[in-house]
Parts: structure tokens; C-alpha cells; sequence
């Protein structure tokens, strides 16, 4: 599959919205990872993201694995550390904490990276990554000690997001962070989304389809759900 990025293109140039489930390899077994699969290949689900900040487990090959078996949606990982990536998934969001200062975030990982993806197939997706205050201390912070660029700051937001896209990422992600109290509001999305020219992903404290739908409205072109999907595997019938 190495055209996920042109297909979010084109998805986006024909304003079709996506929506990717995301599955924390720290929290789902192999034995979850096959139910969980059955109910996202009946969801609304158009892409399976597979990361978490904290994830330091061995059994990432077969999790991803399991669950293209079961789906046959495109996989992403989005690794907060190089031991973090498998060839088993068809791609990867190249992520770089824009929001923060760590050079951890921001190159060195990357760098430490660049041996395992060269003999991979996977595809690369250069993707600005943005954390947005959702209310609460989230593991992303912990993880690379750097503060969230707050809600009402949505200059700064507009501004990093497109420094990112000048500097060449090909998606900008708004994050609120996994079981954030509140989403990244409506009007930092739509404001973002109406001066930046690539895709946008927003995730983070979503529990409702109007939220999804609302988040959509305000000019997203890929959501993402998290811990609302791993409360509740019923969330897309309800």
C-alpha cells in the first residue's frame, strides 16, 4: 500500500472525510486485538493508527499483524520512539513534536530511526504533530516534557502548523492528548484547517459522533478516536 498519502489527497480534494480508530499496543492483547478487529471492520473506521507514547511491550509485529487480518484497513504506526516501528504496518506518520522544544521530538529520534526505515517498505508520511491543551496532563507530555499550546492560543497554533507545511510535513495533526477532558476546540480546527494547504488530522478527547461530525464542519479531514472506542466498541452503533 504505498499510496496512503495520495489517497488522503485525494479523499480531501473530494471532501471525503476519514476517520482513523487509534489502538494503544500498551493496553490491547493479541486476544483483544481479533474482537477489537471485528468491530472496527464494521464502524465507519477508513484507517487503523497503532502508537502509544509509553509502549515499550514485544508483541507489536503480531498485534499490527492480527489486526490486517481481520480489517484489511490500511495501518499506520506513529512511534514515540524508534523501537516503536514494525514492517508489518503498510505506513508510518514521521512525526515531529512541533508544538515542543525537545530536539528528542523534534530530530534526534528520527535520526535514530533512519537505519530500521531504510530497509522497510514502509511509506513515510512527514506529519507535523501539534499538542493542544485538553484539559489534563497527558501521557505525550510526560513522555517528552513539553507543555501544550493552549486553546485559546489559536495564533500560535495556525502559525506552528504552517511552519510545519513550509518545512515540508505532509499532514499537520492536532492532538489533545489520549482521554483528554476536551477536544481541541472548533475554532482552533477551523481556523488551522482554513490557512494551511495539506491534510488535517485531529484526535484527542473525542466521545461522540456529533463531536466527530462538528470536528468534520470545522474543516478536518481525518479524525481520529482513541480511548472512546476502547470504552466502548458499540461507539460507531450508538
Amino acid at each position: 500500500m504505498q499510496n496512503l498519502y495520495s489517497n488522503i489527497l485525494l479523499a480531501k480534494k473530494n471532501r471525503q472525510k476519514l476517520l482513523a480508530v487509534l489502538i494503544d499496543p500498551e493496553k490491547v492483547s493479541i486476544e483483544q486485538a481479533v474482537v477489537l478487529g471485528e468491530k472496527i471492520k464494521k464502524s465507519l473506521a477508513t484507517h487503523i493508527f497503532v502508537g502509544g507514547s509509553t509502549f515499550n511491550g514485544t508483541h507489536l509485529d503480531e498485534l499490527i499483524s492480527v489486526i490486517k487480518t481481520t480489517t484489511q484497513l490500511p495501518v499506520l504506526i506513529f512511534p514515540g520512539h524508534p523501537s516503536q516501528i514494525s514492517n508489518e504496518a503498510d505506513g508510518i506518520l514521521f512525526l515531529s513534536l512541533l508544538s515542543g522544544r525537545n530536539p528528542e521530538y523534534l530530530i534526534e529520534h528520527h535520526i535514530n530511526s533512519v537505519e530500521i526505515l531504510v530497509q522497510s517498505k514502509l511509506e513515510i508520511i512527514p506529519t507535523g504533530y501539534l499538542l493542544i491543551d485538553g484539559g489534563k496532563e497527558t501521557a505525550v507530555q510526560r513522555v517528552s516534557q513539553t507543555l501544550p499550546i493552549e486553546q485559546d492560543n489559536i495564533e500560535l497554533a495556525y502559525k506552528t502548523a504552517k511552519a510545519g507545511e513550509f518545512l515540508g510535513k505532509k499532514l499537520i495533526y492536532l492532538e489533545a492528548g489520549s482521554g483528554a477532558n476536551q477536544h481541541v476546540s472548533l475554532e482552533m480546527v477551523q481556523y488551522v484547517a482554513q490557512n494551511i494547504d495539506v491534510p488535517l488530522i485531529v484526535g484527542g478527547g473525542i466521545r461522540s459522533m456529533t463531536t466527530i461530525q462538528d470536528i468534520y464542519s470545522a474543516g478536518a479531514d481525518l479524525v481520529v478516536i482513541g480511548t472512546a472506542f476502547e470504552n466502548d466498541h458499540n461507539f460507531f452503533s450508538i
